[in-house]
């Protein structure tokens, strides 16, 4: 026989035989397809954000096939109308999601904030924070070099005077600026509801930080004592506003002497 020839069909018998294998291997290694998962994953917004406490989109919609949760609320960027159609394909009942939006709790701004280096180096705040806690006094305030800003997949924040700023119209509570923040800077508070907010984290004593900031809390308890709804407390220097007690009367802004307590509504 021809070499050429004989070549070709042994190449030809042994691309038969490999291929039969892997029609084989496919039927018996196949892995079964959850089309409810599939459903509900259409549905997710692919924000892939954790926020719903899952591994992404793909394992909040496989929780949810399973029966690992029934909760169809945990999908902040969707809001309720995801959880509706979630609560449609998997014969659940349709939670509530609280509307809500992230805020930077500090106001160490150019002019307020004093600094004690000008930092020269990568624009992250993770980076600068290594050297001496970041360029300004306040080690605890926002640095302003846009970690968080690169984080959010809806631009809805930007750097404004050193201190990053969040558009709640365009802030869909992903929580990924939350994470980014090296100094554990940016809350979340609940839409269309007025709710004290201390915008500050410093952990100083009150002498100090009024060198560092000139909004910085200093403790110094008056808000406390004007909270009739034990809403506020001072915890390392610094106050707290509990967002589930307060009522939104403004007492407390209103005897803050460094005025580093805002009224706040957000809007979306």
């Amino acid at each position: 026989m021809n070499p050429i020839i004989l070549a070709v069909l042994i190449v030809a018998v042994i691309g038969l035989v490999l291929g039969l294998a892997l029609a084989v291997a496919s039927i018996v290694m196949a892995v079964p397809v959850d089309k409810k998962a599939e459903a509900i994953r259409e549905c997710l917004p692919g924000a892939n954000c954790g926020a719903c406490g899952f591994s992404g989109c793909d394992g909040y919609a496989s929780a949810l096939s399973k029966g690992i949760t029934k909760n169809t609320a945990l999908c902040a960027p969707g809001g309720n109308d995801v959880s509706a159609q979630i609560a449609e394909i998997a014969g659940l009942a349709a939670g509530s999601v609280k509307p809500s939006a992230a805020v930077v709790m500090c106001q160490g701004f150019c002019e307020k904030a004093n600094t004690k280096m000008i930092y020269n180096g990568v624009e992250s705040c993770q980076m600068a924070k290594q050297l001496f806690g970041g360029p300004k006094e306040c080690i605890y305030g926002c640095i302003g070099l846009g970690d968080c800003v690169k984080a959010c997949p809806y631009e809805a924040i930007h750097i404004c005077d050193g201190v990053a700023r969040v558009n709640p119209a365009m802030c869909k509570a992903c929580k990924m600026c939350v994470k980014t923040c090296p100094n554990s800077l940016i809350k979340m508070m609940p839409l269309h509801e007025a709710k004290a907010a201390v915008l500050c984290v410093n952990k100083d004593k009150g002498a100090v930080t009024k060198k560092e900031c000139q909004l910085g809390c200093i403790g110094c308890m008056k808000c406390v004592k004007a909270c009739e709804f034990d809403a506020v407390k001072v915890e390392n220097f610094c106050a707290k506003v509990d967002f589930n007690k307060c009522t939104g009367c403004g007492k407390c802004t209103d005897v803050c002497p460094v005025k580093c307590i805002n009224l706040i509504t957000l809007e979306d």
